[in-house]
């Protein structure tokens, strides 16, 4: 059974760093995204990798979030540095089992369970 589990998050005020990650069992990770989810708003990516090591980043957290993986664990991570306020809510892996960078929401097949990262002074 596919099962995808973050880990890291809390709280750190603005300025500080934090970095999740996130474990795949049952499948070998191939793409992979992290996205945010702030209350009443949708889900937001902010960073992909290929199976290659390929990035993708948005503007709001390029230069701050950095996405790698370690393939021999399994494992995603994600670096935040540079936290704002803005950037609190639920961070969630996601896994495809398509090529290249997935940008697009409906490209990711598995979904953690999410983990909340707090920005708070």
């Amino acid at each position: 059974q596919a099962q995808l589990v973050e880990s890291g998050g809390g709280y750190v005020q603005p300025g500080g760093s934090l970095r999740l990650s996130c474990t795949a069992s049952g499948f070998t990770l191939g793409a992979m995204g992290w996205y945010l989810q702030a209350p009443g708003k949708q889900r937001e990516l902010v960073a992909a990798i290929s199976s290659g090591g390929s990035t993708y980043y948005p503007s709001s957290v390029k230069g701050r979030f950095t996405i790698s993986r370690d393939n021999a664990k399994n494992t995603v991570h994600l670096q935040m540095n540079s936290l704002k306020l803005e950037d609190t809510a639920v961070y969630y892996c996601a896994a495809s089992r398509r090529g290249g960078v997935p940008v697009g929401e409906p490209s990711y097949d598995y979904w953690g369970q999410g983990t909340q990262v707090t920005v708070s002074s």
